[in-house]
């Protein structure tokens, strides 16, 4: 709130939107670590080596590829455009109902990514906190969004890049703590904590089984399509990006951020095998599922470093948790309100009066929207981070594709007929996949953002006009 305070001091018309391009780009960086992480990176992480051992630093490996793309191909072209929301420049490669299309899906995205990661935090919180005070998880997650709502309704990107930055800390500082947590109580040195992990079984990184959804292409691709579909070419983290003065520090923001971010995600799953030691080690049981493997992955964090750790732990997950829900629910409820009035609303030639009334009427409004879609979801178990990648596979598929061939073609498409094509394509990739697993056992996992961006190029050559541009 002081934050918010500070911040909204001088604010103009579009500080909401933009944060008046006056962000200093090392803040950004780090911030942009917090919302990217979120809740389901702090807890889902660690929780999913008991089932798929360190395999997803393969996925990590590929994002790293990923944002040397949205660094020196994307970026550019955003600030050569001017750009406030990211989808205007299908309007101007593709026409209007591209460029709505495009926005829709972001939107739609955004919606169920954003509502997902607060569903695991507010689990956690009512765990902790609000099932001990009789409080029902419904009011909980009311209580989440209006203190978002609270700091973020003035001045919106420009207060997130700030809080997001002190979020950031809380959450590595969470991690951080528990690891040494976990060493002080088993009597183990740092030096002998690494050994344990790397010599654990769970400690397998590469994959080379083709039909396994964690084969090493299959990530790897992966996780290079999922950074550009999920970072690049969406509102919610390219908004912070465009806070920076100029280019060159975007371009540093997004290259210190994607290091920042691969060294977290490799603690925090060096942090999931130290806690299926201690687990054992105290003979804490998950459940496990008929062809044995294990459930709930996702409480393992919260119940050893609250009920098992000590006061120290507890407290410091429960601040690494809040941390992680607000700076991923602030930021997408922003780029969401963004997006949505600048690409449905045509915000930009409004008054001033008008502005602030149709961004305080749409920013409540997504707020319900995430409501709506977690009390949908709150019954769900296992990993929500495979939830998450895997809806994304469909829903940021024909963004790819879209831009792909915008980027590197001179192809014109009959702009009318995209949306169908950004409808089928999912549609498509999702039939293919129930069809290869039952016939031949191949399973798509996370690559499916990849055979979903190809039907979508295809489907827009067989829509193309016969001009080119």
């Amino acid at each position: 709130m002081a934050i918010s305070y500070f911040t909204s001091r001088n604010r103009s018309d579009e500080s909401f939107f933009t944060g008046d391009r006056q962000s200093p780009w090392f803040l950004v960086a780090f911030g942009m670590v917090g919302a990217a992480l979120s809740g389901v990176t702090f807890v889902s992480v660690p929780g999913m080596v008991g089932n798929n051992n360190f395999y997803f630093f393969q996925f990590i490996l590929g994002n790293v590829v990923g944002y040397l793309f949205i660094t020196f191909v994307l970026i550019p072209l955003y600030y050569r455009l001017k750009l406030v929301s990211i989808y205007g420049y299908l309007n101007d490669r593709f026409g209007n109902s591209t460029y709505k299309t495009g926005s829709l899906f972001f939107l739609v995205s955004q919606s169920f990514g954003a509502s997902l990661r607060l569903l695991l935090a507010a689990k956690i919180l009512q765990f902790a906190f609000f099932d001990k005070l009789q409080i029902p998880f419904f009011v909980t997650v009311v209580i989440i969004l209006m203190l978002v709502w609270l700091y973020t309704n003035k001045s919106g990107i420009k207060t997130i890049v700030w809080t997001d930055t002190m979020q950031t800390f809380f959450l590595i500082m969470a991690a951080v703590v528990t690891i040494y947590s976990i060493t002080t109580t088993m009597g183990l040195t740092m030096g002998e904590s690494v050994t344990k992990v790397v010599e654990h079984k769970y400690f397998k990184v590469f994959n080379w089984e083709h039909k396994s959804g964690n084969n090493f292409f299959k990530q790897f691709m992966a996780g290079v399509l999922i950074a550009i579909a999920m970072m690049g070419l969406d509102q919610n983290m390219m908004q912070k990006t465009l806070t920076c003065k100029n280019r060159w520090d975007a371009q540093k923001n997004t290259l210190t951020f994607s290091l920042i971010l691969a060294l977290t995600q490799f603690l925090f799953l060096g942090l999931g095998i130290l806690l299926y030691i201690y687990a054992d080690s105290i003979q804490v049981l998950l459940p496990k599922g008929e062809q044995g493997q294990f459930l709930d992955t996702d409480t393992l964090f919260p119940n050893l470093a609250i009920n098992h750790l000590g006061l120290v732990a507890g407290v410091s997950f429960l601040l690494g948790i809040i941390a992680a829900s607000f700076s991923s629910v602030d930021s997408a409820l922003t780029a969401l309100t963004t997006s949505f009035t600048y690409d449905f609303l045509d915000i930009s030639k409004k008054s001033s009066k008008e502005k602030k009334r149709m961004k305080n009427q749409v920013l409540f409004g997504f707020s319900v929207v995430v409501f709506i879609i977690i009390m949908i979801f709150s019954g769900s178990r296992g990993d929500i981070i495979s939830i998450i990648f895997n809806v994304a596979g469909y829903t940021y598929g024909p963004l790819l594709g879209l831009y792909l061939l915008g980027m590197f073609s001179s192809v014109a498409v009959k702009d009318k007929w995209v949306p169908l094509i950004c409808i089928v394509s999912p549609v498509l990739t999702y039939l293919l996949s129930i069809y290869l697993k039952k016939r031949f056992n191949f399973d798509f996992g996370f690559i499916s953002i990849a055979v979903n961006g190809l039907f979508t190029i295809l489907g827009l050559l067989m829509i193309k006009q016969k001009k080119q541009l």
